[in-house]
């Protein structure tokens, strides 16, 4: 998931700056469609910044959270290197970063052959502010490669 839409006020660093109203508008939209379709989440990696933090309060998931400042400004890389390191016990995890990462992510993860390519060809073109790119992961964690998962949904709450 990507950070709602966050505010510019003067004189704050990008990593403090906090979601604007429409930013948090989304993301409880955001919330609410995990709940209504998806499996209860287990787990969530969040990014330090302040919009990430916001966002996942927004969405009213209380899952246990880890908060990480690796994802702020992270490589796709690193992110798979985050999830890599989840815990067996997880079934659903969450992930709210930035983009272009979570794009990234999410197309890299892809596998095309067991894939949905409208919601592949939606990502390229544009993840906007709260949007959820739904990936099922088969086996564990730790085996999460590029490739290896199907891209199921797409879903930009409004």
């Amino acid at each position: 998931m990507r950070h709602g839409k966050s505010a510019y006020p003067d004189g704050v660093p990008d990593h403090e700056r906090p979601l604007a109203p429409r930013g948090e508008r989304e993301a409880r939209l955001a919330g609410d469609w995990l709940r209504a379709s998806t499996p209860a989440i287990d787990a969530v990696l969040c990014s330090t910044a302040t919009r990430t933090r916001e966002t996942l309060l927004c969405t009213g998931i209380d899952a246990p959270a880890q908060f990480l400042g690796r994802l702020y400004g992270a490589t796709p890389g690193t992110v798979i290197d985050e999830i890599n390191r989840v815990g067996d016990d997880v079934a659903t995890l969450l992930i709210v970063g930035h983009e272009p990462t979570t794009s990234s992510v999410a197309l890299i993860l892809a596998d095309p052959d067991g894939s949905n390519m409208a919601a592949a060809e939606s990502i390229s073109e544009k993840y906007p502010t709260s949007a959820i790119a739904v990936l099922d992961v088969p086996g564990r964690w730790t085996d999460v490669e590029p490739g290896s998962a199907a891209l199921v949904e797409f879903h930009v709450p409004r």
